[in-house]
């Protein structure tokens, strides 16, 4: 049998446990309500004062020889808050930034598609700009190039990944997966796991996309090159078409970690190669394009530091600024990709 001090010892052990399982649903709990109930009327600083006196109440409890009531008081309050979590609805019926404020559809007949919503902002700062919004012709037997874009805003393991898909003639569109914030909304990391946003799918002009990141927000940006066949070429870009009209039709919360601008590509690049690993960089976006040239995504006639330093077109970028041919311009220098068969 086990002596006084072991079974002492195993009821704190206990407690202390469950102490923190409580404490981090409870933080949980408290984040919820904070980033979704109505911030009008005290109604946001009410919800979290109750549950966080609450939580501290059981906690108490837990500490004083009424484990059993604390825990069920718990435990149903922590199912009413799930159950409310679990039915909050995305919408797309919501007054939105202007960058944000149209969502891209697109059409396929056969070989051609019509992007509806691309967008071609003049950036002149992150508040002062020209809107446009514009209608776009694409022949699939034109596409000859993929290439990833990373734009790092914050140190070497946060960076956001754009996909621009190159056709004859230097017609190049990108893709981003964005965050859909609302008119006068800022962007949180620690929002974004708590449905503060709608999730978007943007297609946009090198121009605009790139060149604001570039040369208005300050941010470094890297183009690599990819090395796919033109088939994955092309299913990766009606799978971008597909997620696209998808969102418009049921949308979606964004998700710093499963629901992102790596993640989402991931998803989409798993049904045209297979297997494809996963990776930690899918959730520290800076390091994927590194994931990418392991896995054979680049040329190998470069070492990755060298694609890196060749790849980086931040100064190419603001050089060319609203130059005709933007997109050439910050493409010299870039390795090609060698194109499978």
């Amino acid at each position: 049998m086990f002596g006084s001090p072991w079974r002492r010892f195993v009821r704190i052990a206990a407690r202390v446990l469950i102490t923190l399982i409580v404490g981090v649903a409870a933080t949980w709990g408290v984040l919820a309500l904070w980033y979704q109930l109505p911030s009008d009327h005290g109604l946001k600083t009410l919800g979290v004062t109750l549950w966080v006196v609450l939580g501290l109440t059981v906690l108490a409890a837990l500490w004083s020889r009424r484990i059993a009531q604390g825990l069920w008081v718990f435990a149903a309050a922590f199912a009413i808050l799930l159950l409310w979590w679990h039915h909050l609805p995305p919408s797309n019926d919501h007054i939105w930034a202007d960058d944000v404020a149209q969502m891209t559809s697109g059409v396929v007949d056969g070989q051609d598609v019509t992007l509806n919503n691309v967008r071609n902002f003049d950036w002149r700062s992150n508040s002062d700009y020209t809107p446009r919004w514009e209608t776009r012709h694409y022949d699939l037997d034109k596409l000859r190039s993929v290439d990833m874009i990373m734009s790092y805003w914050s140190g070497p393991a946060i960076a956001h990944m754009l996909v621009s898909f190159g056709f004859e003639s230097a017609d190049y569109v990108v893709f981003s997966v964005e965050i859909r914030r609302r008119k006068g909304e800022d962007f949180s990391e620690i929002g974004g796991f708590f449905k503060e946003f709608e999730l978007s799918i943007i297609a946009a002009d090198e121009r605009d996309v790139i060149r604001v990141r570039t040369n208005v927000r300050g941010e470094d940006d890297y183009l690599y090159r990819i090395q796919m066949p033109v088939s994955a070429m092309r299913s990766l870009f009606l799978a971008y078409i597909g997620q696209a009209n998808s969102l418009v039709h049921s949308p979606r919360f964004y998700n710093t970690v499963t629901a992102n601008c790596a993640t989402l590509v991931y998803h989409m690049m798993k049904r045209i190669v297979s297997p494809l690993p996963l990776n930690y960089s899918l959730l520290l976006t800076g390091y994927l394009p590194e994931y990418v040239y392991r896995i054979g995504g680049l040329t190998s006639h470069y070492s990755f530091e060298e694609l890196r330093a060749l790849g980086r077109i931040t100064e190419r970028a603001k050089a060319a600024d609203h130059s005709e041919s933007f997109s050439t311009d910050i493409r010299r220098g870039v390795p090609n990709a060698e194109i499978p068969n």
